[in-house]
């Protein structure tokens, strides 16, 4: 049996999962995930995922993208 948790009270995305959410392109994620010293993405090995809340916050704190 597979449980499937609503994305929206997810801890970590995966980037399709944080584009759908936040309605952000998957391409300008990965670009703000290159950023040094960012603080919301967490690799898992070659896989990047979003930390939901940090993102929020970091989304919150923009004028523009």
């Amino acid at each position: 049996m597979k449980i499937e948790v609503p994305i929206w009270e997810k801890v970590n995305l995966t980037l399709p999962e944080a584009a759908a959410l936040f309605n952000i392109g998957i391409n300008q994620i990965r670009d703000m995930t290159n950023i040094k010293g960012c603080d919301f993405v967490l690799f898992n090995g070659t896989r990047r995922l979003i930390k939901r809340e940090k993102f929020k916050e970091y989304l919150n704190n923009l004028n523009t993208l």
